[in-house]
């Protein structure tokens, strides 16, 4: 999946692992594209990637605005925004679940 997001040229691309912290996913993406167009192109191409290589339909949230659109592969949820909407929301913070502060702790 990040190779495809690579290939279009996804900005910040970024994974969060989940497992042993949330319920939801074992792990979360987040990547940014340049422009709407750029973000809806990147979730159709990894939606049809994600049902060819393991049999699985991804159910998508947001693709006609694709201000923000919400990939759900089962143990993967992969966020695409335009860089705005991404900086307003700034998930990468919410689900840090404290790593930066363990990060900073282990690096004294």
């Amino acid at each position: 999946m990040l190779k495809s997001l690579d290939d279009d040229q996804a900005v910040e691309t970024i994974s969060i692992p989940l497992a042993g912290k949330s319920s939801i996913a074992d792990h979360m993406v987040i990547a940014s594209g340049r422009s709407s167009r750029q973000v809806a192109s990147m979730a159709t191409k990894l939606a049809d990637k994600i049902k060819q290589e393991f049999g699985k339909i991804a159910r998508i949230e947001g693709l006609p605005v694709a201000d923000w659109v919400l990939i759900d592969a089962d143990d993967v949820i992969i966020h695409l925004f335009r860089p705005e909407v991404r900086s307003f929301y700034n998930l990468e913070r919410m689900w840090a679940f404290g790593d930066e502060k363990d990060a900073k702790i282990g690096a004294a």
